[in-house]
């Protein structure tokens, strides 16, 4: 259950407690001073991050809470799990969580709007709701049918009074389309109610640039080793930063390592004392 609910709330009061974060994480979304979103995939996850200096808000990625649950990325997660792991999620701390919700687990639009009233119910703040329809990332839905998923995403919203951010993905770039549609896409998004387009297949300085001249709203990206700089990003006027399953990657990372050193009888990595 939600925060709210243990410490008193009845429905309706857990309901007010998640629209105020989701207006909270609406606002956090500021053209040059982006939202850094440290992905997290389950509770303890979330209240780590949540703990650390500085962040605002929270958000989990699909490919970490798919790989946790031993399936793969792309709605290997069945609707319950993935509305469990955001119940946990956003019960585990205080600060809103997005939650990326793949293609909303529905081939359309009415299933879209009932699966994200179930996800705002569990306490979703905001959610990524992405445009293609397979993996790798194309193809994608036809415009009408994607505008229309967004457009069902706001009606959730509107449905249960919580102003749920939407991060609007488009995967043109990334399925190796073409800038104009993925313009196009983006700006049909931002008019069918999203707050801010994740725009995939950013690599570089001129197309964060252009991307955030050309969108009529703000701009969510991508972002890891070898990607634009953060401080740059900011400059360039970016909205959003995330990371997906990087943050995943790190941790498995220094695990593996630390597994390594151990049992070559090594030295006790200084970690393994940390406290939660």
């Amino acid at each position: 259950m939600p925060v709210a609910v243990a410490s008193g709330l009845g429905q309706a009061g857990v309901m007010t407690d998640t629209a105020a974060k989701a207006e909270l994480l609406r606002s956090l979304h500021i053209p040059g001073i982006p939202l850094i979103v440290t992905n997290v995939w389950d509770a303890v996850t979330a209240k780590i991050v949540a703990d650390a200096p500085g962040v605002r808000a929270l958000a989990t990625a699909s490919h970490a809470v798919s790989f946790a649950h031993g399936v793969a990325d792309g709605e290997g997660l069945t609707l319950a799990q993935a509305l469990t792991t955001a119940r946990l999620v956003a019960a585990a701390v205080e600060i809103p969580v997005s939650v990326d919700f793949e293609k909303g687990y529905a081939p359309d639009a009415t299933g879209v709007q009932r699966n994200v009233e179930a996800l705002i119910e569990a306490g979703a703040a905001g959610l990524n709701l992405e445009d293609s329809i397979g993996q790798p990332k194309a193809p994608l839905f036809d415009l009408d049918t994607a505008v229309s998923r967004v457009a069902a995403a706001r009606a959730a919203g509107e449905a249960t009074g919580v102003p749920i951010t939407i991060n609007a993905r488009v995967d043109t770039l990334a399925g190796g389309g073409e800038w104009d549609d993925a313009i196009t896409r983006a700006n049909a998004y931002l008019a069918a109610g999203a707050d801010c387009i994740f725009m995939l297949g950013l690599g570089d300085e001129a197309k964060v640039a252009r991307a955030v001249a050309e969108v009529a709203g703000k701009v969510s990206v991508f972002s890891g080793p070898g990607s634009v700089p953060l401080k740059k990003l900011a400059e360039l006027g970016v909205s959003r930063v995330s990371f997906g399953p990087g943050a995943l990657g790190l941790t498995l990372a220094h695990l593996r390592a630390a597994a390594t050193q151990l049992t070559a009888l090594g030295d006790y990595p200084a970690e393994l004392g940390f406290s939660y």
